[in-house]
């Protein structure tokens, strides 16, 4: 049985809010008070025009609110998880509304599904594509509220609109200054105009200007609500045992030896272990290893956790795949594979990445509290929307009776896109009877997480009689992704006007087809891509790993940004080229990438001498609409790597934040630098081996590198910054340890014993 199979299907659609009344509505978003309430459209088939929801007819979804006490309310449809939204989204609808940040109060919502992201049709925060898939559709909103306030105010001040003027939340005419708020009735009255001017660039007042994180003062007192802040009387702790191997479940248990123990109030079986519910964590925690539990183990393991028991990381099974005769094509250019017949070099190597667990610094956790019928859930995720369906199922409740409390998150990098924490909780709360909140410690994280996929990839790049690549062949063994998650993510996705049994009919259609898909575009994204070829081939061999897999802080690039520019480096090192004018004579069609190499080379002082036994490495790579280029200054000392210094250039469009902006290249860079010295999943008779951050360590203060970031003054659109950053690093270093030692590391972690 594939995991895939092994996973619990979702039920078909209950009721949804489109069906709710206005009071009930704005009851579930927590709007309370009047005045001007207004929305956009944001889910992918709509447009970006601003709707008017006045005259008592809430039109969904509702992002702004100004009451009459002159409190402007933005509620956030994105999850803030560090990345920034918080202060991105909110600099962008200040802008256009002439409001100063700080002046805004922003709002976490629960599970709307007209909050979805645009560009994948579900309430998802991730893909780096918040600012940039809202910024303009925010600004227009904004402005259009802003001149119907104006309106409101020429109307009541009997004056044109023309005589009014804005300013920081203030009608500006004949030398007075009232607050928005006094004519936020009136233009509750008026229809919204639908496309107003927005500004240019050259007028912003802080878009590229302002970086003040909105939310930093209550993170930083202790006010900001995480998930393992929620408090409330009668609130109890739980844990779950889990069983250590994949596809196990529960044969017996007995807890005779638990009930006794100090605060333990309940012990419960649920659909994938055994739970512990106690007054406190810790006495939960303690009774754990009392709690003897039998498991039906797998018949037999899958083929990847059976050779994980033979060589720790199943590499070998990747191996078998890429060198069989199997492959499904995923991307051809030119003559493809067949130009390197026409090559008089051809140069190959072979790359590995293995699994990867999150490691957030929140470890998982949910609260769940049932009163009657209704369902109350307060939780961090990225995917709010399918924390609610989940909450519904597993608490046999109408979605529509489902109240999800959206809280910060303590990191995401993709795990909390997945919301199987949220089905521990509900499920335990239902059969205690008693409202709870799970907490996973960090053995429970790092042992049962939604790996990043372990990947092989071999490479075979034709030459032409100069040493240009003429033909760039890729052939890529391992996991999908996108098909993994989508018996979670495809109920979703349907829209709520459709009938229950159309969705559960198109919901099946949609898994089924995905579930066959062969080439997963996250599985192959970034190794083909940035630079030119007359010829390109990229072939992919699906391996089904026997352990959960899910979406990872950049996804498939983070393995091919390591894979693709080893090998650039690899070429420019066997052809006695320069590693940076190298790259530069490849990248005639990628200008920005092309800039973000020169000004790092020229920024990081590339070819100039370092300090005694210091070396560079270059990178540079395109994802999320973002270019990034890294240079690593590494030195090596009895086989130890040390990466003293990175400089990082980002050409991601208009930096909203360039503090924000600069501090998620650093983050990015750090995270990835974790994964490229230390990361690795490995297995033992279908287990996972590591447990903590003993044995599966993160990069501590005194190995991180300073860090130069750059960021490329543009006019060009909004991009990804979440993410961009982590894909070069581990290649930077890679090439800077080849140039200190003559060794080339083609597998991570960079080790040289």
């Amino acid at each position: 049985m594939s995991v895939t199979e092994q996973k619990k299907s979702l039920p078909k659609k209950e009721q949804t809010l489109e069906n709710s009344s206005r009071r009930s509505f704005l009851k579930k978003l927590g709007i309370i008070g009047g005045g001007l309430v207004v929305g956009i459209p944001l889910a992918a088939c709509a447009s970006n025009k601003s709707h008017n929801n006045m005259n008592g007819d809430l039109q969904p979804n509702a992002l702004l609110q100004i009451t009459g006490n002159n409190e402007i309310y933005f509620y956030l449809p994105r999850s803030e998880m560090g990345q920034g939204v918080y202060t991105g989204l909110t600099t962008v609808l200040a802008e256009e509304l002439d409001v100063h940040p700080d002046n805004i109060k922003v709002k976490l919502v629960g599970a709307c599904e007209e909050y979805a992201n645009p560009e994948y049709g579900l309430q998802l925060t991730g893909g780096s594509n918040s600012i940039r898939t809202h910024f303009i559709a925010l600004r227009q909103m904004a402005a259009n509220v802003r001149m119907v306030i104006r309106q409101a105010a020429a109307n009541v001040l009997h004056l044109s609109v023309d005589q009014i003027q804005t300013d920081n939340g203030m009608i500006v005419a004949k030398g007075k200054k009232l607050p928005y708020g006094a004519f936020s009735e009136a233009a509750s009255q008026l229809s919204l105009p639908e496309e107003t001017p927005i500004k240019k660039r050259a007028d912003f007042k802080y878009i590229g200007k302002y970086s003040k994180r909105l939310d930093a003062v209550a993170k930083s007192t202790g006010l900001a609500e995480f998930g393992l802040d929620v408090e409330f009387e009668g609130l109890h702790r739980a844990v779950l045992k889990r069983c250590p191997v994949f596809g196990g479940t529960v044969k017996s248990f007995d807890d005779s030896k638990v009930k006794s123990m100090p605060g333990v109030k309940a012990v419960v079986r649920i659909f994938n272990g055994v739970a512990v519910v106690a007054d406190h964590y810790y006495q939960a925690k303690a009774a754990l290893p009392v709690l003897e539990v039998q498991w039906e183990l797998p018949e037999t393991l899958s083929k990847f956790t059976s050779a994980a028991t033979e060589a720790g990381n199943g590499k070998q099974l990747f191996k078998e795949a890429l060198d069989s005769d199997e492959a499904d094509n995923a991307h051809e250019e030119g003559e493809g594979r067949n130009a390197l017949k026409a090559s008089g070099t051809v140069v190959s190597g072979e790359y590995w990445a293995p699994f990867l667990a999150h490691a957030t610094m929140e470890p998982m956790n949910c609260t769940a509290k049932f009163t009657g019928d209704k369902l109350d859930i307060w939780t961090g995720s990225q995917n709010p929307g399918i924390a609610a369906k989940l909450g519904a199922f597993y608490g046999d409740v109408a979605k529509d009776d489902v109240t999800i409390h959206s809280t910060f998150l303590g990191g995401g990098f993709g795990r909390r896109i997945s919301s199987d924490f949220v089905a521990e909780a509900v499920s335990i709360a239902k059969a205690s009877g008693l409202p709870v909140q799970l907490i996973w410690s960090r053995e429970d994280d790092t042992k049962h997480d939604y790996y990043r996929p372990a990947t092989l990839a071999k490479f075979q790049v034709g030459l032409d009689k100069d040493g240009n690549i003429d033909s760039w062949n890729v052939k890529r063994s391992g996991a999908n992704v996108i098909p993994y998650s989508m018996d979670e993510l495809a109920d979703a996705m349907m829209p709520a006007f459709l009938p229950d049994a159309m969705v559960d009919w198109i919901s099946k259609a949609g898994y089924g087809l995905f579930d066959g898909w062969t080439v997963d575009p996250t599985s192959v994204e970034g190794l083909f891509e940035d630079y030119d070829a007359n010829h390109k081939s990229v072939d992919h061999v699906t391996v089904d790993p026997g352990l959960p897999i899910g979406f990872w802080r950049s996804v498939g690039h983070s393995f091919s940004g390591f894979f693709k520019e080893s090998m650039m480096d690899e070429i420019a090192i066997l052809q006695k080229q320069d590693p940076v004018a190298y790259r530069l004579k490849h990248l005639k069609n990628n200008p920005r990438l092309a800039n973000t190499l020169k000004i790092a080379a020229d920024k990081a002082g590339w070819g100039n001498p370092l300090p005694e036994g210091h070396y560079h490495g270059v990178a540079a790579h395109t994802s999320f609409l973002s270019y990034v280029t890294e240079i690593a200054q590494v030195s090596v000392n009895n086989g130890q790597i040390k990466v003293h210094k990175v400089t990082c250039v980002v050409d991601c469009g208009l930096a909203v934040n360039p503090e924000i902006v600069i501090q998620q290249m650093e983050s990015g860079i750090l995270f990835g630098l974790t994964a490229a010295l230390y990361g690795e999943i490995t297995l033992k008779d279908g287990a996972v081996i590591q447990s903590n951050f003993h044995d599966y360590p993160i990069l501590r203060m005194h190995e991180s590198p300073e860090i130069d970031v750059v960021i490329v003054d543009s006019d060009e659109a909004p991009s990804g910054v979440g993410e961009p950053g982590l894909p070069p690093i581990a290649a930077a270093v890679g090439n800077a340890i080849f140039a200190a030692t003559g060794k080339r590391l083609r597998s991570l972690p960079l080790k040289l014993s």
